[in-house]
């Protein structure tokens, strides 16, 4: 699907695209949302500060502002992802298309790098995306890596995978290396149950995908990491991105290049 930044925020804003954004509008960044309230702001920005790897920030709206001035001048963040997750307490609420109704003058929005950002980069040098290929969901994974706490924020880290051959490894650690706004290089490869994953086919998020004969699981720090922190937290309410359903900048991806 060849569509611009704009035409993607413009489409889900008119309730017209509802999937997940893995290869959309190739060439620019893509985001994790997280809205809170502001007495909860302070200490999940330190919580992004402190643990850069699967939080990566890339803008912060001011006090109830729904505009990401600094990634996409004009867009909405009440209307402009394909789907949203709503949190009361500590509970996942409900699935949702926009958040108009919920937005409160209270809220700050904070826009997380994702790794679909630096999907474009791989297969333009050759190395093949799976779920991308498959048409599916990236498989996202809970570890056994401990986050660093801050205030009320705390969780296990969370990775997405991708399976490579064993050459296409170092090139795609070679090529993250750049993307440190979109994670950048893969936090494990190999063996799963050294992070403890179990069970490559029963992702946490997202959908499992074929591990061929002799490919590597590698996995990447994942900003979903950020919805575990919030039910741990418990705020009384909270708001993202539905795994996988990004947020697409007008930033392109190869900006924050090291």
């Amino acid at each position: 699907m060849d569509l611009t930044p704009a035409e993607v925020r413009l489409q889900c804003r008119q309730g017209k695209f509802h999937f997940p954004t893995p290869g959309i509008a190739s060439g620019f960044l893509q985001a994790n949302l997280v809205i809170l309230p502001k007495n909860m702001a302070f200490d999940f920005l330190v919580f992004c500060t402190r643990n850069p790897k699967p939080c990566p920030l890339l803008d912060v709206t001011e006090l109830g502002n729904p505009e990401p001035e600094i990634v996409a001048t004009g867009a909405d963040l009440r209307t402009d992802l394909p789907r949203y997750h709503i949190f009361r307490n500590g509970e996942f609420q409900a699935e949702v298309a926009e958040i108009t109704d919920i937005w409160r003058d209270d809220f700050v929005g904070f826009l997380i790098g994702c790794s679909f950002s630096f999907e474009s980069a791989l297969m333009d040098a050759g190395i093949p995306v799976r779920h991308i290929q498959e048409g599916k969901n990236v498989p996202m994974y809970k570890t056994n890596i401990a986050c660093k706490t801050a205030g009320k924020f705390s969780a296990p880290m969370v990775v997405s995978m991708r399976p490579l051959s064993a050459s296409d490894v170092i090139r795609a650690v070679q090529i993250t290396s750049g993307f440190s706004k979109a994670h950048g290089t893969p936090i494990h490869f190999g063996s799963p149950e050294e992070i403890g994953i179990t069970n490559l086919d029963n992702p946490d998020f997202g959908e499992a995908v074929t591990v061929g004969e002799g490919e590597i699981p590698v996995f990447w720090a994942c900003g979903v990491t950020t919805q575990i922190a919030i039910i741990q937290a418990m705020p009384e309410i909270a708001i993202t991105h539905a795994p996988g359903y990004m947020f697409v900048t007008d930033v392109k991806d190869d900006y924050f290049c090291l």
